[in-house]
């Protein structure tokens, strides 16, 4: 029984974890033009969510974003850690009861609990690269139709 409750429970934690969308109030992942051929892309996470899997958007953005923008590679710029650390307090609770036979009232108190949680993020610049056919990448350069095989399924399901 114990064993059912533990998956129900990873399940359904997995299950709030930032989805694969434009930056919104649960996360998300967006690109931001810079210049012609240099874009910001910033991912962010909930607290259910994995640093990993914020890598694994930044890298999917980036290889649509070169795809968008006519683009068969890209290449990382700069990436920087944009996590953030916040509490989540859950308030103490007081329950007193009274015993009308022996006039009496005793107090139970459960005090506040005090979350750690943090939000995994990710800013990361990228040039994207107009390599014609037949010509070589230069080195560092990601191609931006095999991240898109690779990583897309794994994401997007």
């Amino acid at each position: 029984m114990r064993c059912i409750l533990a998956i129900i429970s990873a399940i359904s934690l997995v299950a709030c974890s930032t989805p694969y969308q434009e930056i919104g109030f649960a996360g998300g992942v967006s690109a931001f033009p810079m210049t012609a051929d240099v874009y910001r892309i910033e991912a962010r996470g909930n607290g259910y969510t994995k640093r990993t899997k914020m890598q694994d958007f930044t890298m999917l953005k980036a290889a649509e974003t070169a795809r968008a923008a006519g683009a068969s590679h890209f290449m990382m710029i700069s990436a920087a850690d944009a996590s953030s650390t916040g509490t989540i307090v859950t308030p103490g609770q007081a329950q007193t009861t009274f015993n009308p036979y022996t006039n009496t009232a005793s107090t139970t108190y459960s005090p506040a609990t005090a979350i750690p949680i943090n939000k995994p993020g990710q800013d990361t610049y990228i040039r994207v690269l107009r390599i014609p056919p037949g010509q070589q990448a230069p080195p560092g350069a990601i191609s931006a139709d095999d991240v898109i095989a690779t990583i897309g399924p794994r994401i997007k399901g």
